[in-house]
């Protein structure tokens, strides 16, 4: 897969999910400190499956992007205009 394919497919996703439309810059920056947890959490589990620092960990950007996406894909639920993402029942 390129990158474009799964940059699209994110984007779609985030869309689906009104992630897009109902949130902010600063809501997405708070999100992805919240990320730098889990990597941080990943480094020290030596979880290379969960590290996105591609670079210096030697792995291809496309690949590391491909691994989030497959853990995000199948979520549904819906960001709400209040900011609070409501998950769909099962």
């Amino acid at each position: 897969m390129s990158y474009a394919n799964i940059e699209i497919k994110i984007i779609q996703w985030a869309e689906a999910r009104k992630i897009i439309p109902n949130s902010t810059p600063e809501v997405q920056l708070l999100k992805a400190v919240s990320e730098m947890g889990e990597l941080a959490d990943a480094t020290l589990k030596k979880d290379r499956e969960g590290i996105n620092y591609c670079a210096l960990q030697d792995l291809n950007l496309v690949d590391c992007m491909e691994v989030a996406y497959d853990q995000i894909k199948n979520r549904r639920g819906t960001l709400l205009p209040s900011g609070v993402f409501q998950k769909e029942a099962t």
